[in-house]
C-alpha cells in the first residue's frame, strides 16, 4: 500500500536517533564526531557549523563513502529544520553506518542556541561555474575553493618546473601567484617551459608567464619579481606567502631559500630533474626534514650537471611540476597526506615511482631544536662551504631551467 509523507517521516523518526544542538556541541567538544551538512549549496551560503562536511541530501548516497569511509565513525547530520537530515540519516543506516543521528531543529536550532557558526563569503556565479568540478568534491567544495582563492603561492623560477605548476595553480584558482625569475624567454626553453610561446621569445619570463596566467584565469593576481633570489632579498620575497614552490636551478638558491623558509615557517615544495629522472618532496618546517637535512653540502659539479649540459626530456619537468602543484593544493586546502618526510623518485624510462622515508637531522644547523634556540637568541646560522664553481644547475638531480 502506498505511503504518505507523514508515514515516511514517522518511520524515519522511529529508526533514527535525534539529538539536540546542545548534545552535538558536547559531542564535538569530546572529539571523534563528524558533522555532515545535508542542505543545498544555496542554504549553506547563509551560514554553517564550523568543521562540518557538506554533502547535500541529493548526493548523500554517492559521496558519503568518500567523505567518511569508516562506517563505525559517529556521524550527526543536520539540515535547515531537522527533517531532511532524518531521511539522510536513515539512508546512511541502510548503507551500513552504525552510529548515525540527526540534529533536531537543524541549523536554525543551532543558531538560536547561540552556538558558533560560519558566515561564508559567497562565490560569484562565474566562479561557481569555473570551479564547478572542485565544488563537487567533498574534500574541496566551497570551503576549499575559498581557501585557494585567498591563498598566496610563490614560484621561484618560471622555467621547466614553474611553467606547468603556474598554469595548474592558476587554473585551480589560487588567488595570488608570485613569480621570481630574472631571465628572458629563449627558443631553447620552449621544449619544456610550456607557459611561454614562440611570439614571446626575448620577453622577460615573469612578464610572459603573467600573460599566460591572466589569459587562463583573470581571477588570479600575479606579482612579478624580475630579480634574482639573493641573501639581501629572500626574506622580502617570501614574506606573506603561504607556500613556496621551488623551481630553482642552483645549489646556492636552494640552500638560501631553505634557510629563509624555515625561519619564516613557510613550507617549500621542492623538485629537481635530470634527463629522465625526477625527485619531489615537501619541506614543512619542524614536521619533516629540510633541504640541509637531506643534503648537508652540495655534490661536486660534475656529479650534478644541469639540463643545459646534460639535457632533459621535456615532459619530465612537466610531470614533476604538476606533482609539485598537487602538493601545493594539498597544503593550501589541508587535505590528504603531503610528501613531508618522504622523497618521491621518478624514472621516466620505466615509468616507476619509488618512495624513500626521510627524517629530520637532529644536528641540522637550520631546523634542529638547537638551531631554533640559536635563531631565537639572534645568533647567526652556519653557511655552507661552496666551492668557487659549485653553483651549477640543479640539486642532487639536475635543474629545471
Amino acid at each position: 500500500m502506498p505511503k504518505s509523507y507523514s508515514d515516511l517521516l514517522r518511520e524515519a523518526r522511529a529508526k533514527v536517533r535525534e539529538v539536540t544542538a546542545a548534545d552535538v556541541d558536547a559531542l564535538r567538544a569530546r572529539g571523534g564526531l563528524t558533522v555532515v551538512d545535508v542542505r543545498e549549496d544555496s542554504e549553506r551560503e547563509q551560514g554553517y557549523m564550523p568543521g562540518s562536511v557538506h554533502i547535500s541530501k541529493s548526493y548523500i548516497e554517492g559521496q558519503i563513502e568518500a567523505a567518511i569511509p569508516d562506517r563505525n565513525q559517529p556521524v550527526v547530520l543536520y539540515c535547515a529544520g531537522g527533517v531532511r537530515s532524518l531521511f539522510a540519516a536513515a539512508t546512511l543506516q541502510e548503507l551500513g553506518y552504525a552510529d548515525v543521528a540527526s540534529m533536531a531543529g537543524g541549523f536554525q536550532a543551532w543558531k538560536s542556541g547561540g552556538y558558533s557558526w560560519v558566515a561564508p563569503v559567497n562565490l560569484t556565479a562565474e566562479q561557481k561555474q569555473r570551479y564547478s568540478r572542485h565544488l563537487l568534491i567533498p574534500e574541496v567544495g566551497t570551503d576549499g575553493q575559498k581557501k585557494l582563492l585567498d591563498s598566496k603561492v610563490l614560484l621561484i623560477g618560471a622555467g621547466g618546473l614553474g611553467s606547468p605548476a603556474a598554469l595548474y595553480l592558476a587554473a585551480a584558482g589560487v588567488g595570488t601567484i608570485g613569480l621570481v625569475d630574472f631571465d628572458i624567454v629563449d627558443v631553447s626553453n620552449l621544449q619544456r617551459q610550456i607557459i611561454h610561446t614562440t611570439d614571446r621569445v626575448g620577453e622577460k619570463k615573469v612578464e610572459s608567464a603573467r600573460k599566460a596566467i591572466n589569459a587562463l584565469n583573470p581571477d588570479v593576481k600575479v606579482i612579478a619579481h624580475d630579480e634574482m633570489l639573493l641573501p639581501d632579498n629572500v626574506e622580502r620575497l617570501i614574506a606573506g606567502y603561504d607556500v613556496v614552490l621551488d623551481g630553482t636551478d642552483t645549489f646556492e638558491t636552494r640552500y638560501l631559500l631553505n634557510d629563509a623558509a624555515v625561519a619564516a615557517n613557510i613550507p617549500v615544495v621542492h623538485a629537481s630533474v635530470f634527463r629522465f629522472e625526477g625527485q619531489l618532496t615537501v619541506f614543512k618546517p619542524y614536521e619533516g626534514p629540510c633541504y640541509r637535512c637531506l643534503y648537508p653540502s652540495p655534490p661536486p659539479p660534475e656529479l650534478a650537471p644541469g639540463c643545459s649540459v646534460a639535457g632533459v626530456l621535456g615532459v619530465v619537468p612537466g610531470i614533476m611540476g604538476l606533482l609539485q602543484s598537487l602538493e601545493v593544493l594539498k597544503l593550501l586546502i589541508g587535505m590528504g597526506d603531503t610528501l613531508a618526510g618522504r622523497l618521491l623518485l621518478f624514472d621516466a624510462l620505466d615509468t616507476t615511482f619509488t618512495e624513500l622515508r626521510l627524517k629530520r637531522d637532529q644536528s641540522c644547523p637550520v631546523c634542529s631544536d638547537a638551531a631554533q634556540v640559536a635563531r631565537a637568541a639572534g645568533k647567526p646560522l652556519p653557511v655552507p662551504n661552496f666551492g668557487s664553481d659549485a653553483f651549477v644547475l640543479g640539486g642532487p638531480l639536475g635543474g629545471a631551467s
